[in-house]
C-alpha cells in the first residue's frame, strides 16, 4: 500500500469531527473499574462500518490516512475478500444473513425481485444478524443506509426488527448527499435539508456509540454512510416520491465543502484493463467502443470525487476510535470496516457502475482491528460477504446456525495460518437482471444494460488463479489471473488466442472441473457452499481445483457430467430460468450413475 499523500496528512492533522480461539482470545480484556460498573463483560463489543461502493482496485484506502493509521495499522487487511453479488440490496442482505442471493431470494434493489419490501415478504426480517445478537445477550444500534427501497413510506411496514436503537437513512432521499432523511426508533422521518448526508451520520454514530456505552450489555453498533456512491436526484424525490431509475439524474458524489480542494488531478490508475485498446469479455461488455477523451476526463473527475467523498468516511473512522478510548473500551471492541460491493471507472471501456464479475466489482476491501487480531498484517486467505455473520456470531460467543452459507473467518495469527492450509479456495458470484451506468450516457452506452444475468466463481490458490463465468445468454468467460491480472484475455472467446494448458493441466479438463464445480455452487445451500467438492466427490479425496484435476476423474468431468446452462435471462432469480440445478443428494438425476467408481 502507497503511503498517504502528504495534502492530505496536512489537511486532516485534526479530524474536523472531534479536534486464544480463531476469532480472538478465550479470555476478553475486562474493562477497568471506572467503567461505570459494566466491568463485567467479557463479550466484546463491535463496531462495524459499511460504506457503499467502495473500490479497493483503485487504490481508495491510500487516501484514507484515518483508515491506515487506526486501522490497518492495528488489525488485518483480507486483501481476497469478496462480495458475492456486485449491488447494494442483494450484498447487504447476504451479508447480514450469511446466505447468499440465490437463498435470499433478494436479489436487486428494488421489488419485485429486490429492496427492503422483499426482505420483509422473504420472511428475513426476524432472521438476520442484529436480531440473533439480541438473542445472545446484545444492544445491537444502527446508523445510516440499511437497505435499498427502505423509504419514507414503508419504514414502518414493518420497522426493521432486532434494533435497540436505530436511526436510518431512507429512500428516496439516500443518494442525494445534501438533502438526506433518517427516522430514528419509531418516531416519523426527519429532514436533513442542507447539510451533508456523511456528517449527519458523523454526528448520530457517535451519539449512538454514547448510548451503547451506557448500557449494561455487550454492544453491536453498524454504521453505513452513503459514501463514496454516486449522487442521484430526481424532481419526484422533493416529494418522497420514487423515479424510474432511467429519469433519474446520477452525478459524481458530492463531497463536503471542506474536502472539495483535494486531489487535484488525480486519475483513475491506468491499469491495462483502463479504457483498453482492445475489446475484453464477452455479452454487452465487448461490444463497447473505447471511450473518447472528454469521457475519460469526466470518468477521472468522478474519480477524485470519489476520493473526496470519501474523506467524511475516513473522519468518522477517527470519531469512533477516539470515542471508543476516551470510553475505556477499544481494546475490548471489534471495529470491521468493510462496503457493500466494489467500483469500476473505465475498466474494459465500462462507465462508473459495478454488478460485474470482475476484480474491481468483486474484490473489496475488509479490515478488522481488535483483540487478538494481528496488527500491521495482510491475509491472503478467501473469505466473501457470507462469511460475516457466523464471524461476528462467533465473536459474540453465539451459536453458529447450520444453514449459513459462508464460514467463520479466523482472526488470531494461529487460526489466520491454519486457514491458509486448510480453507476453500473458491467465491460464487452471481448477478441478476440490468448493468446500470452511473456515469455518462451515450447512445452507444445507455443507463441500462438489460442482458446481465450470470453465474461465476473465482478459485484462487498459490498456483492457480482463475475467473469462470457463464452468462444467461449461455456465452462463457474463463481468465487466468496469474497471466492476465486485468481480465483482458477471454480465453474461451473465438477471437482469443488461449494456451493449450493453465493451473498446470490442459484448458479443456480445467474448464470442464470449473463448469461442474460452479453448476454445485449456483444453487448451493449450507455447508455445500464452503465444500462443494465434498458434493461432487463424496468419499472426500478431493478438495481442490487441483485434486479435480486428477487423470482419473477426466472421463466424468468431460463427458457425463451436466453442464451450466441458462433457459432463458430474467431480471430476478426464476427458479425454472436458471436451468439445471445440482441437489445433494440427488446425484443419479444431475450426474453419473456410477458415482462411487470415480469419487
Amino acid at each position: 500500500m502507497r503511503p498517504v499523500h502528504c495534502s492530505l496528512l496536512a489537511a486532516l492533522t485534526c479530524s474536523s469531527l472531534t479536534c486464544g480461539s480463531v476469532f480472538g482470545p478465550n479470555e476478553q480484556i475486562p474493562l477497568t473499574p471506572g467503567d461505570g460498573g459494566r466491568g463485567h463483560r467479557s463479550q466484546p463489543n463491535i463496531v462495524f462500518i459499511l460504506t457503499d461502493d467502495q473500490d479497493l482496485h483503485m487504490d481508495s484506502l491510500d487516501y484514507m490516512p484515518f483508515v491506515q493509521k487506526h486501522l490497518l495499522d492495528h488489525g488485518t487487511l483480507f486483501r481476497r475478500h469478496f462480495c458475492t453479488t456486485a449491488l447494494c440490496c442483494p450484498s447487504r442482505v447476504t451479508l447480514w444473513t450469511g446466505k447468499a442471493a440465490h437463498n435470499t431470494n433478494v436479489t436487486n434493489v428494488t421489488p419485485p425481485y429486490g429492496g427492503y419490501p422483499k426482505f420483509v415478504s422473504q420472511g428475513l426480517n426476524d432472521k438476520y444478524l442484529p436480531v440473533w445478537l439480541q438473542e445472545s445477550g446484545y444492544n445491537t444500534y444502527y446508523t445510516g443506509k440499511l437497505f435499498n427501497a427502505h423509504t419514507v413510506g414503508n419504514y414502518d411496514s414493518p420497522h426493521a426488527a432486532g434494533w435497540t436503537a436505530s436511526d436510518f437513512l431512507l429512500d428516496p432521499f439516500t443518494y442525494w448527499y445534501m438533502n438526506s432523511t433518517y427516522q430514528r426508533n419509531q418516531d416519523p422521518p426527519v429532514s436533513y435539508e442542507g447539510r451533508h448526508s456523511v456528517d449527519v451520520i458523523a454526528e448520530k454514530a457517535l451519539g449512538l456509540l454514547n448510548e451503547a456505552s451506557e448500557g449494561s450489555k455487550p454492544f453491536f453498533l453498524g454504521i453505513a454512510p452513503v459514501g463514496p456512491h454516486a449522487n442521484l436526484w430526481s424532481p419526484a424525490f422533493k416529494h418522497g416520491n420514487h423515479s424510474d431509475l432511467e429519469d433519474i439524474e446520477f452525478t459524481p458524489p458530492v463531497p463536503a465543502d471542506r474536502h472539495a480542494k483535494l486531489f487535484e488531478g488525480a486519475k483513475v490508475p491506468r491499469t491495462a484493463n483502463f479504457n483498453p485498446d482492445k475489446p475484453s469479455g464477452a455479452s454487452w461488455i465487448r461490444k463497447l467502443p473505447k471511450q473518447s477523451q472528454e469521457n475519460v476526463d469526466y470518468n477521472d473527475n468522478f474519480y477524485v470525487q470519489r476520493l473526496r467523498t470519501l474523506q467524511s468516511v475516513d473522519e468518522i473512522v477517527d470519531s469512533v476510535v477516539q470515542r471508543l478510548e476516551e470510553l475505556k473500551i477499544l481494546d475490548n471492541t471489534y471495529i470491521i470496516y468493510t462496503t457493500d460491493n466494489g467500483y469500476h471507472i473505465g475498466h474494459h471501456r465500462m462507465q462508473p457502475a459495478k454488478q460485474c464479475s470482475f476484480e474491481e466489482d468483486i474484490n473489496i476491501p475488509l479490515i478488522v482491528r481488535g483483540p487478538g487480531v494481528p496488527e500491521k498484517s495482510t491475509s491472503n486467505i478467501v473469505t466473501t460477504h457470507t462469511d460475516l455473520a457466523p464471524t461476528l456470531l462467533g465473536l459474540a460467543g453465539a451459536p453458529l446456525r447450520t444453514d449459513f452459507d459462508g464460514l467463520a473467518i479466523p482472526l488470531t495469527q494461529a487460526g489466520i495460518e491454519e486457514a491458509g492450509e486448510t480453507r476453500h479456495e473458491h467465491v460464487t458470484v452471481e448477478h441478476w437482471g440490468f448493468a446500470s451506468n452511473e456515469g455518462q450516457v451515450f447512445d452507444w452506452y445507455p443507463r441500462l444494460h438489460a442482458n446481465n444475468t450470470y453465474k461465476a466463481l473465482r478459485v484462487i490458490s498459490g498456483t492457480y488463479d482463475l475467473h469462470y463465468q457463464v452468462w444467461c445468454n449461455n456465452e462463457r468467460e474463463l481468465h487466468d489471473l496469474t497471466t492476465d491480472p486485468g481480465q483482458m484475455t477471454n480465453l474461451l472467446h473465438p477471437d482469443e488466442e488461449a494456451p493449450e494448458r493453465i493451473a498446470g493441466a490442459p484448458l479443456d479438463k480445467v474448464v470442464a472441473r470449473l463448469d461442474s464445480l460452479l453448476f454445485v455452487l449456483k444453487s448451493c445451500k449450507a455447508e455445500t457452499c464452503t465444500q462443494p467438492w465434498r458434493s461432487l466427490h463424496p468419499e472426500g479425496s478431493v478438495e481442490s481445483l487441483r485434486d479435480a484435476l486428477s487423470p482419473r476423474f477426466d472421463s466424468f468431468y468431460e463427458e457425463r457430467a451436466k453442464k451450466v446452462e441458462f433457459d432463458r435471462c430474467e431480471m430476478g432469480f426464476i427458479l425454472d430460468a436458471e436451468g439445471p440445478q445440482f441437489e445433494k443428494g440427488s446425484f443419479l438425476s444431475a450426474f453419473d450413475p456410477r458415482w462411487n467408481e470415480w469419487s
